[in-house]
């Protein structure tokens, strides 16, 4: 089985100057009810699989940590990664029981590396929470919004989703209808 996943051309990646100016440009701000909505099945399903007392990293939190604000307004403990706006390379030698990786994963110049590390960052038992949009053959890909973000370096689909679970030893993966879940 191969992964299937559409990688850009290392030659047409952004400088890390121009990525973090497009950044800049999110809007995720944690005011903002339409953003909300948009990751609320993340954080209610982070609700229902784990008690308040649990420890969560988000990873590629940007400059807005919308789920984070959301989940510590229950007392959650979560700690921040950005290599952007939260560098803090610390947070990266521990453990948790679950990691948001939000909007995220389609950034990874280097999304072997980066799955890796993630997998080592949850304890057993952990989960990982990725929100992004997963390519299908019926989706014009020449014409998809998704790809047209110059930050989007990698769109996966449901073989990449299996190939990333096998290879990288996760015990399971849940394909949901806004969210992918890899368990250890």
């Amino acid at each position: 089985m191969g992964c299937k996943a559409i990688l850009l051309s290392p030659e047409h990646h952004l400088s890390p100057q121009a990525e973090k100016s497009r950044y800049i440009l999110h809007n995720n701000d944690v005011n903002d009810a339409g953003y909300i909505r948009f990751v609320q099945p993340v954080i209610e399903k982070i609700r229902s699989d784990f008690s308040s007392n649990s420890n969560g990293l988000d990873f590629g939190c940007g400059t807005g940590p919308v789920i984070t604000s959301k989940l510590k307004k229950s007392s959650f403990k979560i700690e921040l990664y950005d290599p952007y706006f939260k560098p803090d390379k610390k947070v990266l030698k521990t453990t948790f029981d679950f990691i948001i990786c939000c909007e995220v994963m389609e950034h990874f110049q280097n999304p072997l590396k980066e799955f890796q590390l993630l997998r080592t960052l949850l304890k057993p038992n952990g989960k990982l929470y990725c929100k992004t949009e997963i390519w299908k053959d019926a989706i014009d890909f020449s014409n998809w919004h998704y790809k047209n973000d110059k930050t989007h370096v990698i769109f996966y689909d449901r073989e990449t989703l299996r190939w990333i679970k096998e290879n990288l030893n996760f015990s399971s993966l849940e394909i949901c209808k806004e969210f992918v879940i890899f368990s250890v």
